[in-house]
């Protein structure tokens, strides 16, 4: 497995940029003094494979920094993104031997790693732990009925504001800020991965992004830096009310 161990970086948990999202969000410090001790980093390289499908799985995971991709290849080869893991996603499940996915990192990743087996133990004696990977779990289960809704229902512009409506989103969220007025993020897929993410072409992604440039939706700065004039702007562009939530 291509890993490379971070010599010159620790955070201490205390000051950790994703303390307020991660799994150890409800932790008091006992228990943060426990997971100090089956904590160790990693550092990937952007396209570098964190681990494949169908391997085993000895560490479970926060992403801290950067952005890491879940892929799954069918039988004639083909390789569909299935999900995108920001800043405080979690990687790996408790109790499973194996991934379930490809993880590839997108752009240089960071993530706090726990030894697998005293991460499961701690779960069973520290509640805490427990109650915020399955807050997370639920978290993720909104998102993908979300996605299902995008992925079959949507247009092409609709499914590039979302996207982007996302990933704004969670942005704001770990800069503790809510996404309202006029919102700035870098875009961290390339044109090709929004293609592949979104179930369209590249001339597709292309086209629409340079359609919301144009109609005012969006301002870029090269190709990913991203600002939002008006988010709920972004949001009805997206089909979704200015909530954020998915209209019926």
């Amino acid at each position: 497995m291509p890993m490379q161990d971070m010599h010159h970086v620790h955070h201490e948990c205390g000051d950790c940029p994703i303390r307020h999202r991660a799994v150890c969000a409800r932790c008091e410090a006992d228990e943060l003094a426990r997971l100090e001790q089956i904590k160790y980093y990693r550092s990937f390289q952007a396209g570098q494979t964190v681990i494949w499908s169908g391997d085993r799985m000895d560490f479970v995971a926060s992403v801290v920094t950067g952005i890491a991709t879940l892929t799954q290849t069918l039988e004639d080869g083909r390789r569909q993104m299935v999900g995108l893991l920001l800043p405080s996603d979690f990687v790996g499940r408790p109790g499973r031997a194996t991934a379930a996915y490809d993880v590839t990192a997108t752009t240089d990743l960071v993530m706090c790693c726990f030894r697998k087996k005293p991460f499961e133990d701690m779960m069973i004696t520290t509640p805490h732990v427990a109650q915020r990977l399955l807050e997370m779990t639920l978290d993720e289960l909104d998102a993908a009925r979300e996605w299902m809704l995008l992925l079959g229902r949507k247009t092409a512009r609709e499914k590039i504001a979302s996207l982007l409506g996302i990933i704004a989103r969670r942005d704001a969220t770990l800069k503790l800020k809510a996404p309202k007025g006029a919102v700035t993020f870098d875009l961290p897929l390339t044109r090709e991965e929004m293609a592949d993410y979104l179930g369209l072409t590249l001339e597709t992604v292309s086209r629409q992004m340079s359609a919301l440039k144009r109609d005012g939706v969006i301002l870029l700065e090269g190709k990913r830096h991203v600002t939002i004039p008006d988010f709920d702007r972004l949001m009805e562009e997206a089909g979704d009310d200015s909530d954020g939530g998915m209209l019926g």
